[in-house]
Order: C-alpha cells, then structure tokens, then sequence
C-alpha cells in the first residue's frame, strides 16, 4: 500500500488494482490530487482484492471514509473491443450481487480529455474468479456483460460493506475477443493497456474533487 501526497485533512482516494506491472503504470504522480491518495495493491482475484481492501479500510483511520477506485487490466467481452480501450463501469457484479458505480459520466468524459485517441465503454464490468476465454466470454457478453477482470467486483462489494463510499471501476483492455493474449506485458496488446493505464489518474482526481463539491 502506497500513500500519496495530498490536502492534508481532505478527503482521501484508495485507488486498488491486482498486479504489480499495474501499480507500475499507475505510478506516483499525485501531485493534482484533491485529497490523500492511497494506490493499494490487492494481490490477484476476488478473495484477495476483498481481503485487502477491508483490511486497508477498517485498519487505516485516515482511510475510513476513503472514496474506492478498482482499476488495472481486464478482458473485453463485446465484438470490435480492442487492447487500450477503456471501460468505465456502471456496475460490478459477479455470483456474490451487484454494487452501483457513482460519477459514470464524468469520468468517462475526463478520460476522453486524458486520452482522446482511445475508445471509451461504459456498461455492466463482471466479476471471474478465473481467467475467462473463448465461450465463456461470448456467454458473459449475451447476458449483458461488457468486460470481465478478477478484482473490480469483489474490491467494490468490499469497499461499501465497510462503510457507505462513493465508488468507481475503470479498467484496461488488455484483450478482447479478436486480441487473446497469453501474457500481459509480452505482446503489443500488453504494452498498449500499460501505457493508457498510465493516463488515467488526472481522471481519477478530477472524479474524486467532484465528490467534494457540494451539491445544490
């Protein structure tokens, strides 16, 4: 778990991904921050991202009241997706239910300014305690599904059950139906969702500073 730099005594961001070359990209650029940021890193699937995340909120007394951002790679479900995509969730879900993301919108208008050449979804993310291929994926896709990775849901279900949260999932496509890859970081695939994963975070910032507004 890594903190960042931030306001001190406004509102802290938690922004939780699965793998290391995540955090990686994520880097430590914090500096337009509105708040305290946090970049936890989980560990990879649902147990463990649901482990940490409560460990990290109810542990941490600066992290109590903490806004959640699930992000990383993932796998695109939907014909025509390719690696670099972004999808923005409406909502995770998986066998477990389902958890409402907040601020959709802006911030899939606030990547579209951070990155302005790469396709944006936004729809329903999935959760998989496995790598999902092949049919499994068309299955998915018809009943709804825009994308699958092993982390989002189970982060955001762990999140608002530690408390009420505003919370959000963007993710990468690392590879979609026509894009199977074997390994991250080792094909073209791989290096495209590395470098949009490290485009993100003015995004994610300029998400969390509308949280502090205060509403009308």
């Amino acid at each position: 778990m890594t903190p960042g730099t931030g306001t001190p005594g406004s509102a802290p961001l938690l922004i939780a991904c699965a793998l290391g070359i995540e955090r990686l990209a994520l880097g430590g650029g914090f500096g337009g921050a509105a708040g305290p940021v946090t970049v936890l890193r989980t560990g990879m699937g649902p147990q463990a991202a649901d482990r940490a995340v409560a460990l990290a909120l109810g542990d941490d007394p600066a992290l109590c009241d903490a806004a959640v951002i699930a992000t990383g790679f993932c796998a695109g479900l939907a014909p025509g997706m390719h690696p670099g995509d972004l999808v923005v969730a409406d909502e995770t879900r998986d066998d477990a239910g389902r958890t409402e993301c907040v601020g959709v919108e802006l911030l899939a208008k606030e990547l579209a300014r951070a990155v302005p050449r790469r396709v944006i979804h936004t729809g329903p993310l999935v959760g998989s305690d496995h790598v999902v291929r092949g049919a499994e994926r068309t299955a998915l896709h018809a009943a709804g599904a825009l994308a699958v990775d092993m982390e989002s849901a189970a982060t955001l279900r762990s999140a608002v059950r530690a408390g009420a949260r505003p919370v959000a999932a963007v993710r990468v496509v690392v590879d979609a139906p026509e894009h199977e890859l074997v390994r991250i970081g080792t094909l073209r695939g791989g290096i495209s969702a590395f470098r949009v994963l490290r485009t993100v975070l003015p995004a994610f910032f300029e998400w969390h500073r509308s949280l502090l507004l205060p509403r009308r």
